[in-house]
């Protein structure tokens, strides 16, 4: 299942600004699994870069895609995750549960 159809599962609509650019940082996750450890330093500035922002929109776009999918479907979130949330996951635990989530 691509990341587009794992948002849309979640909750998250094309139509967020974050939608795009979450799935463009998981993207580069996938790629290089490394990142997950910069996601700040490399993960942020390289989405900016792609969509003409800053880094901190992007970050900021991808904390309310997270707060969207934990409000609208926490459960299918915590399922993905594949160990119990308390709480909603912080950006990069957000992009790893994405990256690495199979169905």
């Amino acid at each position: 299942m691509s990341c587009n159809e794992q948002l849309i599962r979640l909750g998250i609509t094309p139509n967020y600004v974050g939608f795009r650019q979450t799935s463009s940082a998981v993207g580069l996750v996938q790629q290089e699994p490394e990142l997950l450890f910069l996601v700040t330093k490399r993960v942020y500035p390289s989405v900016a870069k792609q969509f003409g922002t800053s880094w901190k929109a992007v970050e900021r776009n991808i904390r309310s895609v997270i707060s969207i999918a934990w409000e609208r479907n926490p459960d299918l979130l915590r399922e993905m995750a594949g160990y119990h949330l308390d709480a909603k996951p912080t950006a990069s635990q957000f992009i790893a549960i994405l990256a690495y989530y199979d169905v």
